[in-house]
């Protein structure tokens, strides 16, 4: 093979649901029937042409392979599994003679159908991206299915691009798949990694014999230290997988992209194949120092890419720093390229669409396209010297200078509030002098409730949208809202729930909400980022102190309990993931600001209170999300993740039930934090993993209570009452029903009024019978 010089600037990719969501349209028509599927690939095909000429235009080259080429449909392991032929075997109709699985299959598998479950979702690594885990055995039959790799490579071809195909690295693969059912006891995923390499080494081949010059392989498994895959067999894949392909005779050169962190030990195994490129993320990582001479002298040899603009966050930076790490990975090796430290996914595409925010907020802003422009801009330097550069390295400069100074990002009575802070106010009266508090809700063994948000009818939506154009008054608003909350109040007690919900008609997000209440917060208009397959969120900029002007929920909790005798929850989004699920400010530590939004928090549960409310919901999905995949770096952060969820909750009486939501997570590896939030009761993703969760909450002792979801949200499936009924005995069955309660997996926001209906019912007959079983004495 001939290989070509790595681009000089180049990024890992690029946001992919289109500058106004047009591949979420797209999708979404082709799931209501309303378009076809050639119209959907037609969409979509445009969409990747206006990135690719949009790219070009930001700075990158039409054809040095410096434009990804990482579209995905869904999800891009996913994508992985079609290419790899790794399709559970509930799913075998699913695929053709030939091996291929067209795009019905392929959302088949994503979002289940009938009674075949989807593949599980979790979250991609430190981010708030949810990813689709492949399922693999001992007999999982491999076979290389690169058709819409070499498609859409030879697409941009046709439209004078050399672009660099994208697909997750095989050792990434394997360590996030789960053992398929039926497999051994003691099988790993990863223990394929022999088979999956040929498969590999194929598409490798099919996309060399189109022309590519360069390929992708994204291995983030080789910077965390927090997945179930042994860290030794992670480390011993990583030759083995990388020798393999590397000795390859038919095929690109070989870019492996290690974003989310430091390569750390894994790097001397990676530096010692024959790879021809290592992107190093030198955000959340540092340039390697104190090698040995074998990995100083394997790393002279390739191209070393510099990842030092931020692709997981929206802020302009310091420039003049990150050239300064870009100068100095150069002295490892004398060919050195520049580029995001993860993909551009994770940010909007452009912050010049916004018009409603404050110009002075936009001069501290990049988002994908800004950049782009970066990484142009730091690769002319590299080319042409610093010099070249220096006054886009000035402007830079004096935009963190202007925004150090500005009004709002420092407020001493916040930081006076904060410095005030007493063990004390960490900590509410104890479990059982609560838990005989709150004897006078007076609810039946297995409780049931939601988590909190109802389907969002095209109405509420469109009532929402008139609001903002002027179209409905402030009061007419507040009433149309009123209107949906007792509609889902009585159908509440017409289903019998036990615990009931006002539905969240008024919230457009369950952060953005709240950031539009509180001070130090900004919010956009097309900031969309993917969250997964076709669901986007916008999230809210947290660039300065935060405090509550005033009450933000109360109203709403009030006017819904009125309506009832059963207990209405008063909702509220925890500390954690106001921060996760935002763009947060990065000059000061993290932990600080979750304690702002803590404080703001308790002074709305205070209100509640006051206000009549007995339970009250702090959802905490994300607490597992933001926890740092090196191990060293995980103490301090449940340090302050627990904190700041007890500062909010701590001022509650003792007959006030607080809950706590968690979702998709892994959480065998946060159970001791769990149980340390003190949360009355805490309810979790269950239902996808087929009532997995049990094991690890059964065997930690957690003694508080506990509502593992029963029904998966994220799919359009109904689940039976059978279905239902068994993951409830199941549950009961290792943990005391007298501290069980059920729900769903998550809010059901996204969900039609049909489907949430018939689920709800099931899970009311469900409970009902497990109720009546002689298992229920717990």
């Amino acid at each position: 093979m001939t290989t070509s010089a790595f681009p000089k600037g180049t990024i890992l990719g690029y946001p992919r649901i289109g500058r106004r969501r047009e591949l979420k349209r797209a999708v979404e028509a082709f799931w209501a029937g309303s378009i076809d599927a050639a119209e959907l690939e037609a969409r979509a095909a445009e969409l990747r042409a206006a990135n690719r000429d949009r790219l070009a235009a930001l700075g990158l080259g039409r054809d040095d392979s410096s434009i990804p080429e990482s579209f995905s449909y869904y999800d891009q392991v996913l994508d992985a599994a079609i290419a790899v032929g790794a399709v559970p075997s509930r799913f075998a109709r699913l695929v053709a003679e030939d091996g291929s699985v067209d795009l019905a299959g392929y959302f088949t598998i994503a979002r289940g159908e009938g009674e075949d479950l989807p593949l599980e979702m979790t979250k991609w690594f430190d981010s708030n991206y949810h990813y689709l885990v492949p399922e693999i055995g001992p007999d999982t039959a491999f076979s290389a299915h690169g058709d819409r790799l070499v498609a859409e490579f030879a697409e941009a071809r046709a439209a004078g691009y050399l672009t660099r195909p994208v697909l997750v690295g095989p050792v990434t693969f394997l360590a996030l798949a789960k053992p398929a059912d039926g497999a051994p006891a003691g099988f790993r995923p990863l223990d394929r990694l022999v088979d999956l390499l040929p498969v590999y080494g194929r598409l490798l081949a099919q996309l060399a014999e189109a022309g590519a010059s360069w390929v992708q392989l994204d291995e983030p498994a080789l910077v965390s230290e927090s997945i179930d895959a042994p860290r030794d067999l992670v480390l011993e894949s990583v030759g083995a997988a990388y020798d393999a392909l590397g000795a390859a005779e038919q095929r690109p050169a070989i870019f492996v992209a290690a974003p989310y962190g430091g390569l750390d030990d894994a790097l001397p195994a990676l530096a010692a194949t024959p790879v021809e490129a290592i992107g190093f993320d030198l955000v959340k990582g540092s340039v390697p120092s104190g090698l040995d001479p074998a990995t100083a002298e394997s790393l002279a040899g390739k191209a070393l890419v510099a990842g030092v603009i931020d692709g997981h966050n929206i802020w302009r930076g310091d420039l003049a720093a990150a050239f300064d790490r870009v100068e100095a990975l150069a002295n490892l090796s004398g060919e050195v390229s520049v580029s995001t430290s993860t993909s551009l996914f994770h940010v909007p595409h452009d912050v010049a669409d916004e018009s409603k925010l404050d110009p002075r907020l936009v001069g501290w802003l990049a988002f994908a396209d800004q950049k782009v422009g970066q990484v142009a801009t730091l690769a002319t330097g590299l080319v042409s010297g610093r010099e070249a550069i220096g006054e886009a390295l000035d402007a830079a400069t004096a935009s963190l200078a202007d925004r150090a100074g500005a009004p709002g990002v420092r407020v001493p009575n916040v930081r006076e509030r904060l410095a005030a802070l007493r063990d004390g106010d960490f900590s509410r009266d104890d479990f059982d002098t609560r838990v005989a508090a709150q004897a006078s809700l007076e609810l039946p063994e297995l409780p049931t409730t939601t988590i909190g948000s109802f389907p969002q009818t095209g109405d509420i939506r469109r009532a929402r949208a008139r609001l903002v154009k002027g179209e409905l008054t402030h009061e007419e608003y507040v009433q149309a809202m009123r209107e949906e909350i007792e509609r889902v109040i009585r159908l509440q007690e017409e289903l019998g729930l036990d615990v009931l919900v006002h539905g969240e008609p008024e919230r457009n997000d369950m952060v953005q909400y709240f950031a539009e209440l509180l001070e130090g917060f900004a919010v956009t208009e097309h900031g969309w980022v993917q969250s997964y397959g076709s669901r986007c969120t916008r999230p809210s900029i947290l660039w300065g102190d935060v405090s509550r002007p005033e009450p933000m929920t109360v109203a709403w909790s009030t006017y819904a309990q009125s309506l009832t005798a059963k207990p209405v929850k008063g909702m509220l989004t925890g500390p954690v993931t106001i921060l996760a699920w935002s763009f947060v400010r990065d000059d000061q530590p993290l932990g600080d600001t979750a304690r702002q939004v803590a404080l703001a928090l308790r002074d709305e549960i205070a209100d509640l209170e006051a206000s009549g409310i007995r339970v009250i919901q702090v959802d905490e999905p994300a607490l597992r999300e933001l926890l740092p995949l090196k191990r060293a770096d995980q103490p301090a952060y449940l340090d302050w993740s627990v904190g700041s969820f007890r500062l909010a909750t701590a001022g509650a009486a003792a007959a006030t039930q607080v809950h706590t939501h968690l979702c998709y997570s892994e959480f065998g590896v946060v159970i001791d934090a769990i149980r340390e939030l003190d949360a009355d009761v805490t309810s979790i993703e269950a239902a996808r993993s087929r009532m997995e969760v049990v094991d690890d909450i059964s065997a930690s002792g957690f003694d508080h209570g506990i509502g593992p979801g029963v029904y998966d949200i994220h799919s359009p499936r109904v689940p039976s009452i059978d279905e239902v009924q068994g993951l409830l005995e199941r549950a009961v069955a290792e943990i005391p029903a007298s501290r069980l309660w059920v729900n769903p997996d998550c809010g059901l926001k996204t969900r039609g009024y049909e489907e949430t209906v018939a689920s709800l019912e099931h899970i009311i007959a469900a409970t009902r019978a497990v109720r009546e079983g002689a298992s229920v004495g717990g």
